[in-house]
């Protein structure tokens, strides 16, 4: 898929999580959008008690502001695709059918998953 393909408000979130990475210095950054457009943006948290990947964390942060459903989601990592553990909670938040993409540190979009 090619940048230009994607949905404006879909780029942002793949643009934000990229910038997450690399502000952070982490190795994923990620961006959920939710059922009123708000976004959250986050990187991987790696303290010897805590230990989240950054869409988990980007989930949390959603749920945390009160976000009550996702309409997309963003992850920008080196890995081919998101883990299951990912998938499950962008879909415990937001269903089966939310698109999770998933771009390289390039920000170009590999691929494009449902969270089911």
């Amino acid at each position: 898929m090619t940048d230009s393909a994607l949905d404006p408000e879909d780029r942002k979130i793949v643009t934000l999580a990229r910038s997450a990475r690399a502000r952070n210095g982490v190795p994923e950054g990620a961006a959920v959008r939710d059922e009123t457009g708000r976004t959250y943006v986050a990187g991987t948290v790696a303290l010897d008690s805590l230990k989240l990947s950054a869409l988990r964390t980007a989930v949390a942060m959603a749920v945390a502001s009160g976000a009550s459903s996702l309409e997309a989601a963003a992850v920008v990592t080196e890995a081919e695709r998101a883990s299951a553990e990912d998938l499950a909670a962008v879909r415990d938040l937001g269903g089966a059918g939310t698109p999770v993409l998933v771009a390289g540190p390039d920000g170009a979009v590999r691929l494009t998953v449902s969270a089911g």
